[in-house]
């Protein structure tokens, strides 16, 4: 039975986040359309109930609202105007919903003409995703925003509009970039603990107990101790990509960011030297004197 709040929606991506929103859907009663570019992450959510679809264009055939959740702004494009994608066959009817973290301007730009746009930010990880405990931070029409809070609402303990399209993306980005800084610098005060003869587990967990913490290192701090970066939270490309994109948004309004510049210098050199496919606290490997020694 359709969750009498919402009609058949589709989710577009299904890394950490997207499987996530999809689980909590099937669970709450509505119907569910995915699509993946690796068709095998679909399998567990048809088992559970969804409808599985072999290209964007497929998935959201006779949806009320279209959840995207790809890793960049090419993807994006694809999704909605490849040969196969969401306006192959004419615009689209019901409403995008972008939760896929790209430039604002790039939602403005790729989304232009469609009826009905929402840019979300989301605030939280996987588990917040599959629970309903997100924090939404959404641009987008007030009327559009008005139409689709109940289904924002079945995804999060907490939605807020923040105005224009593209607001939602500015919202994300800033968010990413304290995100990536705090974990570089929990990464840089454990190197330098442990190449000053301090235990770096004592130092963790010392920090992680502290007022000097925040809910983000104090998370992250448990994946230092034990150097496990693998089944990420949030990928490394995708923190240097926003980190990025937070320093392009600087320069274009005229401002000098050095922590935002100096944290994504750092985390492209990481994704260079591999890891980033890990969890973003695997900045830490650009830290080290030998790279891939981290322990």
């Amino acid at each position: 039975m359709t969750h009498p709040t919402t009609g058949p929606v589709a989710v577009l991506g299904l890394g950490t986040m997207g499987t996530g929103l999809a689980t909590r859907l099937l669970e709450q009663g509505v119907q569910v359309r995915v699509w993946n570019r690796t068709a095998e992450r679909t399998e567990p959510l048809a088992r559970a109930g969804a409808v599985a679809a072999a290209h964007p264009a497929d998935a959201v055939e006779g949806t009320s609202a279209a959840i995207c959740t790809v890793a960049d702004g090419d993807a994006l494009a694809a999704v909605l105007h490849g040969p196969d994608g969401i306006q192959a066959g004419g615009a689209y009817p019901g409403a995008l919903v972008c939760a896929s973290t790209v430039a604002p301007e790039e939602v403005v730009r790729l989304t232009g003409g469609m009826h009905s746009v929402l840019d979300v930010g989301m605030l939280g990880n996987r588990e917040h995703a599959r629970s309903g405990e997100l924090r939404l931070f959404v641009g987008g029409e007030e009327r559009v925003f008005t139409a689709r809070r109940p289904l924002l609402e079945l995804l999060s303990k907490e939605v807020v509009h923040l105005g224009e399209l593209g607001s939602g993306m500015r919202m994300k980005l800033l968010l990413n970039l304290l995100m990536g800084i705090e974990v570089q610098a929990l990464a840089e005060a454990v190197e330098l603990a442990a190449a000053t003869g301090l235990d770096r587990k004592l130092v963790l967990a010392t920090i992680a107990g502290s007022g000097f913490a925040s809910p983000v290192m104090a998370f992250k701090s448990k994946r230092l101790a034990v150097g496990r970066f693998d089944k990420p939270d949030f990928r490394l490309s995708l923190m240097a990509k926003d980190l990025l994109l937070a320093a392009e948004q600087a320069a274009a309004a005229g401002l000098r960011l050095p922590l935002v510049d100096a944290a994504a210098q750092t985390h492209v050199r990481a994704t260079d030297q591999g890891h980033g496919d890990e969890d973003c606290v695997a900045v830490a490997h650009a830290l080290t004197p030998n790279p891939g020694t981290h322990t």
